[in-house]
């Protein structure tokens, strides 16, 4: 069994309803994920755009929503899950907007993709603080023991 990540309120390379977005009430949309290998001692998972800020002429990846040490007994994360509801001994690192927490998709032109990556470790991280994704990154090297990912499309209306 390898592991997967998926959301009841969209289908992988699906579109993301509004809700979690800017145009809508920004929530972290329900994520489940399930076939972790038995090594996993943590989880971390990264929402990003790599179409930032357009998709046709791309210059930067867009970091949404940063989490490590997520226990590997959690399976879930639900609707708009707030700081102290997370799975206890999870961390959260700096989004783009320099903020510790979900931000939705709220691209200034174009249809975007949202990578949901979710990587198993087999290491619980050492408290990084509020980390960047590049920092995280760098410490999840060599330690990374299965990946899945769920991408999910939006475009605002004009």
């Amino acid at each position: 069994m390898s592991l997967t990540i998926v959301s009841p309120a969209f289908t992988h390379n699906g579109g993301i309803p509004r809700r979690y977005t800017c145009d809508g009430d920004d929530l972290s949309p329900p994520l489940a994920w399930s076939g972790m290998p038995k090594i996993t001692r943590s989880l971390v998972l990264i929402l990003e755009d790599p179409d930032a800020p357009d998709p046709a002429a791309p210059t930067r990846t867009w970091v949404h929503w940063v989490l490590y040490n997520i226990p590997p007994d959690a399976t879930e994360l639900p609707e708009g899950v707030a700081r102290q509801a997370l799975p206890k001994g999870t961390r959260q690192g700096l989004n783009d907007w320099k903020r510790a927490g979900y931000g939705g998709p709220c691209p200034p032109i174009g249809r975007h993709r949202y990578f949901h990556k979710l990587s198993a470790l087999d290491i619980l991280l050492p408290d990084l603080n509020t980390p960047s994704k590049e920092t995280l990154e760098k410490a999840m090297q060599g330690h990374i023991v299965a990946q899945a990912q769920l991408v999910g499309v939006y475009q605002r209306s004009k």
